[in-house]
């Protein structure tokens, strides 16, 4: 049975997230684009929002997520902070805006705390972005880290497949994990990678691990609003589950409003001024 309370919260904090992983309480994290949606979630109890790139896909309509900029971005993120009095909110940095440029990753970085009032950003990567991921780090800006399937390199991996099945390749995940963690990391995102692997990483790092599709052994889970509530028609992967038809609502709601409108049984003698 789900609640809604709008009553106030004390403010999730990456100390929090770590007495988290210490107590072996669960972490639930969504993703979220706007005001509205971030004061329902937050007044629903999450305890971590991602402002993900995948608005890109879901909330302006591309394939992939790397068309999303920074400026993007920002718009998306002023509004979920809005929203919010009690979760705390982390940004992505969208693809380009990082990569193998610490000095750009920085200000990337600092750009989106300046402007949104969020409390950390992500980076999707391991070795590669290091330097980047030290210099933002350098600034006193929290830094949540991905690994497995990081949808900006869809052309490299060449497409959305399950991650680290093979024993290089998760031990590489694993290297990652403890470098990013040793640099200062204070969770990592767990993609598609299997859940075995998943249990490995999160009994092995002193930070959180928040998975999706990575089974129920991480130390918490994320999942994309729209696709959790049936507002992603046909999207089906695995590790989805449907917590609610949203989709249909909608649909059903404004069909209604649309016959009573051609109607003319909206708006009734008593809806008018």
């Amino acid at each position: 049975m789900s609640t809604y309370n709008e009553q106030a919260r004390p403010r999730v904090t990456t100390s929090r997230i770590q007495a988290m992983k210490q107590s072996g309480e669960k972490i639930a994290c969504i993703t979220a684009y706007d005001y509205s949606m971030a004061r329902l979630v937050d007044a629903a109890g999450i305890d971590l929002i991602l402002v993900g790139d995948s608005a890109a896909n879901v909330m302006m309509g591309y394939d992939t997520t790397l068309p999303i900029t920074l400026d993007d971005m920002i718009t998306f993120a002023k509004g979920t902070v809005r929203g919010v009095s009690s979760a705390m909110v982390i940004v992505d940095l969208p693809f380009g805006t990082y990569q193998g440029c610490p000095e750009e990753a920085l200000h990337s970085a600092v750009r989106i705390m300046k402007e949104t009032g969020a409390a950390g950003v992500k980076m999707e990567g391991g070795a590669e972005i290091a330097e980047s991921v030290r210099r933002v780090l350098s600034a006193g800006i929290p830094v949540c880290a991905h690994l497995g399937l990081t949808p900006q390199s869809v052309n490299k991996f060449g497409g959305y497949g399950v991650r680290a099945k093979g024993d290089a390749e998760a031990q590489r995940l694993i290297d990652d994990a403890l470098l990013l963690q040793e640099l200062g990391c204070f969770a990592v995102v767990l993609e598609k990678i299997p859940q075995e692997l998943a249990a490995r990483v999160t009994e092995t790092l002193a930070i959180p691990t928040i998975g999706i599709g990575a089974g129920s052994v991480t130390d918490g889970q994320i999942l994309v609003l729209q696709d959790m509530l049936g507002m992603n028609p046909g999207f089906k992967p695995k590790f989805m589950r449907l917590f609610g038809q949203i989709g249909d609502a909608v649909a059903s709601a404004v069909g209604n409003y649309v016959q009573e409108v051609k109607a003319v049984t909206f708006p009734s003698d008593t809806e008018h001024y």
